[in-house]
């Protein structure tokens, strides 16, 4: 779109969810529109603000924005990305061009393999921050922006937002916090549920998704559409639940059953894989963006929630293994840990003691599903291990480092997960999965407002206490959710992964690995299908690398 002067030049993907709020008061200061659009009014609000515009949007996106310049400034192409990172923006930059594009196949850039971003992969399950898997290519990191100056081919990459420190009120109670995140969390799906076509909710019957339910039934005069998938017959069928919730609020319910799954569903999802990520719930979260699409074409997610209110697994068996093990000098949990990280890749145990290489509050950093550092070195070939050097534990140092941003353990495990898994792994999960359907899925708990006050205002002890995650949300669940739905599961868009595997065999899981880096160790792959086949739980780690195989097989058409 071109601004109204003719000055400016804009190119977005994403949603301005307060652009009315803006576009009135754009115009109070003598701007004029020619559109309804959003898109105009980033355009609007940048020739008013500048850069500065981005403190104000309230949205997800990823823009570039043309500026001619003037007298006092060189021509230059501004572009920036949302603070949760929930559109993705890559580029290239050489010394005559510079691209860009939401997706990594519509750049023209070189097949060849970043060998760290290949080790990030291979110990993460995705590729962080700035890194690509392939030479030549970055990604702006969330809540960034970048001015290209077009004259001399200057390029600035700024940080325009980040977390704030945790300082709670400590007159606040947890019903007041409660409350106060109630009415946020009511606002951001009012805000989200604004749009000229149909939108409904992703159901998935766990606290997140239904608390979502709830706001959208609360704020929304129409009936609300609700979506959810249920495997018939497996341990992982939960959609009783998410029935309960739609039920309790009547919800025009819909469940898409997968009676005879199996890992078939990749060949439909493959085209649409650029960048490899190992987290399978990509498969039944783009059924249930198919199933969504077929009656709306926006849908309103949990996505932020087990981030910002302490949901995971992690917090509390850390805070556990705490009060079990707190007192073991670090020297004696490091050589156990080192002593497990030997055993064969999948043996029962083997994970958890590894992990607590750096104590029990960074188990998340060193107990990954995928890849430690020591099983890294054995499916990397001898000369990329070599060539990684000192290099290979960068994934865990990363880690590291968003880790020593809290200001308690609570704090420090919350923001690693803000700051990595959740940009690099759920987001780009979603965005991928939903767009290759054409849905539009918005994230309600990644409001700004609401991302600020969880990491801001909310003790840690509101989130997890003891063996208790999520007391806040709970407060929240006991209010607005049915008094008999069980709100202390964990519960999400889930697959049986390690079944499905083990019924491919060998011979169909090697298939898959057609097409993987040269650098992988092709005996040790097979070693690790082999044990995953007698038992062994390697379903994680085989999944991850068929889904590099698939990257690989795309890059190469």
């Amino acid at each position: 779109m071109v601004s109204e002067d003719g000055r400016y030049v804009v190119v977005f993907n994403g949603e301005i969810y307060n652009f009315c709020e803006l576009k009135r008061e754009l115009q109070q200061h003598g701007y004029h529109f020619r559109t309804n659009s959003d898109t105009e009014v980033i355009l609007v609000a940048y020739r008013a603000w500048g850069v500065s515009c981005l403190s104000r949007f309230n949205g997800m996106f990823a823009f570039a924005i043309y500026d001619p310049g003037g007298q006092d400034s060189p021509p230059s192409l501004v572009f920036a990305r949302d603070r949760a990172g929930e559109k993705p923006f890559y580029y290239i930059r050489t010394n005559s061009t510079f691209q860009f594009a939401s997706e990594l196949k519509a750049l023209d850039h070189s097949r060849q393999i970043n060998l760290q971003s290949l080790n990030h992969y291979l110990s993460l399950g995705y590729i962080p921050a700035n890194m690509c898997l392939f030479e030549g290519v970055q990604k702006l990191p969330a809540a960034h922006y970048g001015r290209l100056n077009l004259q001399t081919g200057d390029l600035k990459i700024r940080r325009y937002w980040e977390l704030p420190k945790n300082r709670p009120d400590a007159e606040l109670d947890g019903t007041q916090l409660a409350q106060k995140a109630g009415l946020l969390i009511e606002d951001s799906v009012r805000l989200r549920l604004v749009a000229d076509v149909p939108v409904g909710v992703l159901l998935s019957g766990g606290l997140d998704s239904s608390l979502v339910t709830a706001a959208a039934a609360r704020v929304s005069s129409a009936p609300v559409e609700t979506f959810t998938i249920a495997l018939p017959g497996s341990s992982l069928d939960e959609a009783h639940h998410a029935k309960k919730v739609a039920s309790y609020f009547g919800t025009r319910h819909h469940v898409l059953p997968l009676d005879k799954p199996s890992l078939d569903l990749l060949d439909g999802l493959a085209p649409f894989i650029d960048e490899p990520i190992a987290d399978s719930s990509i498969l039944p979260s783009w059924l249930v963006f198919g199933l969504a699409r077929k009656q709306v074409t926006v849908a309103l997610g949990g996505d932020g929630g087990d981030e910002l209110f302490g949901g995971y697994s992690d917090y509390t068996t850390s805070l556990a293994d705490e009060r079990r093990w707190g007192s073991v000098a670090p020297l004696v949990m490091h050589a156990v840990a080192t002593a497990a990280s030997f055993l064969p890749a999948g043996v029962r145990g083997r994970n958890r003691l590894a992990s607590l290489r750096g104590g029990a509050f960074q188990q998340l950093i060193w107990g990954r599903p995928y890849f430690d550092s020591r099983l890294r070195r054995r499916l990397l070939k001898p000369g990329a291990a070599a060539e990684l050097g000192a290099g290979l534990e960068a994934p865990e140092h990363f880690l590291l480092d968003l880790f020593h941003q809290g200001t308690d353990p609570l704090d420090s495990m919350t923001r690693t997960h803000f700051g990595s898994i959740l940009p690099d792994d759920f987001l780009v999960k979603v965005d991928r999965a939903s767009m290759a359907h054409s849905l539009e899925v918005r994230a309600p708990f990644l409001d700004h407002r609401l991302i600020e006050f969880a990491f801001g205002q909310v003790p840690s002890h509101w989130k997890v206490q003891g063996s208790e995650s999520r007391r806040l949300e709970r407060l929240l669940a006991k209010q607005w959710l049915p008094p008999d739905l069980d709100i202390s599961r964990k519960q999400g868009f889930s697959i049986p992964i390690n079944e499905w595997l083990r019924n491919e065999g060998e011979q169909g899981l090697m298939a898959r690995m057609l097409g993987l880096p040269e650098v992988i160790n092709l005996d040790e792959v097979r070693r690790l299908v082999l044990g995953h086949i007698a038992g062994r739980a390697n379903g994680g780690r085989i999944f991850a690398l068929i889904m590099l195989a698939i990257a690989m097989r795309n890059i190469q058409q």
